[in-house]
């Protein structure tokens, strides 16, 4: 909180404090013992409070000093514990569109304006969350017109810590072209979709930090829990060791860091050979942009010695970009990450056991009940060593939680680049799941997902879950086609591929009859196993009558 919003009630509160001064010089009295109230980032001007659900307000004040809230007719006190924190739980609000007042008083008081009520949603994951609404394909448009003040925006800088922290540098700001232009655009685009339906304010809070893998989102004791995951523990406990000092030692050891980086970034702009390796990157990617291409990787300049502890290392991210926003009420939360999971395979099928453990961690953390967690699986993407297939279909094992939903996007990647410029798109098909999940609407929310199968004489005959192919299955087309992608059949079935005991996967022909779907192929007169998108880059054009993408399956379980 800035101290601008703070207000002295005492209008004789500077004299004391010239008279504390001029005491102290005699009998050394403390002036720390003057204690302010203070609360964390996440309560600020132009906040979203969520709506009909318990509200947690938290904050440090003198030892044993009176605290009460007060926000629209609601009112609560507390006491300040030894420690000086102190919490309370307004009860609960109803929606509303005219913004209120927060006020927090004891000693001193705290004023927070221009507060809405409403639903407050947690974008977290890695790049493609962190994708910014100015790089979006349709950006040009959509940008200056992106002009809602029952949206608020909170983003949470990238940081790496040891241990949880309490609090983090950040401001609500309302949703202004200026404001959004570097936020999430999934984030954007999914209240922007919700809004005209739910008809209340949105926060969003974006917590996401690119290349980084889900143990590092995770808690540590989510970690110890469970054995599969135990190794995770042990390069955090071996990282942790270096810092007998806790998380105030990495904290001084990180300045120093930067410190020094920043000293030898400075330096690199005199030194000749980094910057023509420099000027020779920019032409290669202007060029690579161009072509729809991945930008290749910048020439680094020099650096100091790396810490230990970087977005990789388990827990961190958790630590210190969740931790501080807990126990804050929020409706749910929006993921897309997964990308650097998928390498190598191993670690792509682990997924299926620490992703649901990252997400029981957080409900549990938070304790407030299971609320929704909406997630993006992959799209198409031609990586050449990473084993996508696998990660898509252990993203799926996170189903078995309840209030979970997956947004396929199988269909809107460009093949050639890592961030798919349709990010309209992905809001949009997550705006669904939260529809039905969240908001309890009787739609279709998801393409069609596999659900048994049996073989019918050298053909195979797929089914899929009720739910999930509305109307009916059809051959279909993405909502954006990329310039440089390839076309795909808009009339036949394809992507389906047959395999007999023999293991050799060729590819199959495919027809809807009904809801389920018949594949064939006549060279295997024996089938045993059926897939569908099963490549890190895939054709496939399989649909319900909704235009939603059916998710890539398989009925082996081979390696």
């Amino acid at each position: 909180m800035s101290m601008k919003n703070i207000k002295i009630q005492s209008p004789g509160f500077y004299y004391i404090q010239v008279l504390f001064v001029l005491l102290s010089q005699i009998v050394f009295f403390p002036l720390s013992a003057v204690a302010i109230i203070k609360l964390p980032a996440i309560f600020g001007d132009h906040m979203v409070l969520q709506q009909q659900r318990m509200l947690p307000i938290w904050g440090t004040a003198r030892a044993g000093e009176s605290v009460t809230v007060n926000f629209k007719g609601k009112r609560a006190t507390t006491t300040a514990g030894l420690d000086g924190k102190w919490r309370i739980d307004l009860p609960y609000l109803p929606v509303g569109t005219s913004p209120g007042t927060l006020t927090i008083s004891g000693e001193n008081t705290v004023t927070i304006k221009d507060v809405l009520v409403g639903d407050v949603w947690v974008c977290s994951g890695q790049s493609n969350m962190e994708f910014p609404l100015n790089s979006a394909h349709n950006a040009k448009d959509v940008v200056p017109a992106a002009t809602d003040d029952q949206i608020r925006l909170f983003h949470i800088p990238n940081t790496t810590a040891i241990s949880p922290r309490e609090d983090i540098k950040a401001i609500w700001e309302v949703c202004l072209p200026e404001q959004v232009r570097k936020f999430s655009a999934v984030g954007y685009f999914f209240a922007k979709n919700l809004r005209p339906v739910i008809k209340r304010p949105i926060g969003l809070i974006e917590s996401a930090y690119g290349g980084t893998p889900a143990q590092s989102w995770t808690d540590l004791s989510s970690l110890m829990d469970n054995p599969a995951l135990q190794h995770y523990v042990g390069v955090f406990e071996k990282i942790n060791a270096d810092f007998p000092g806790g998380d105030s030692e990495f904290v001084e050891k990180l300045a120093a860091y930067e410190l020094e980086a920043q000293r030898m970034r400075e330096a690199a702009k005199t030194d000749t050979a980094y910057q023509a390796a420099l000027s020779k990157w920019r032409q290669a990617s202007d060029q690579a942009r161009a072509a729809g291409l991945n930008i290749p990787p910048a020439p680094r300049a020099k650096e100091p010695h790396g810490l230990s502890v970087n977005k990789l290392t388990p827990t961190v991210l958790f630590n210190g970009m969740i931790a501080p926003i807990i126990p804050f009420a929020i409706k749910g939360v929006i993921w897309y990450q997964g990308e650097t999971n998928a390498r190598p395979t191993t670690t792509a099928a682990e997924y299926g056991t620490l992703f649901p453990a990252m997400i029981t961690g957080w409900r549990k953390l938070w304790k407030q009940g299971d609320f929704p967690f909406l997630f993006v699986q992959l799209s198409n993407f031609a990586s050449p060593i990473d084993n996508w297939p696998v990660l898509r279909e252990s993203q799926l094992k996170a189903l078995k939680l309840s209030n979970t939903a997956v947004t396929v996007t199988i269909d809107i990647g460009t093949g050639k680049n890592i961030h798919p410029p349709d990010k309209a798109d992905v809001g949009f098909r997550l705006s669904l799941s939260a529809r039905h999940i969240a908001y309890g609407e009787n739609i279709v929310y998801c393409g069609p997902l596999y659900k048994s199968m049996k073989v019918e004489g050298n053909k195979f005959r797929v089914s899929f879950q009720s739910d999930s192919f509305g109307k009916g299955l059809i051959v279909g087309v993405t909502p954006w086609t990329d310039p440089g992608k390839t076309s795909v059949s808009v009339t036949d079935l394809v992507g389906f591929e047959v395999s007999g005991e023999d293991r050799n996967w060729v590819d199959a022909q495919a027809k809807i009859e009904g809801n389920t779907i018949v594949i064939y192929s006549p060279i295997v007169s024996h089938p045993v196993a059926v897939r569908y998108a099963w490549a890190n880059n895939p054709s496939c054009n399989l649909y319900n009558s909704d235009g939603l993408p059916a998710s890539p399956f398989r009925t082996d379980d081979w390696e």
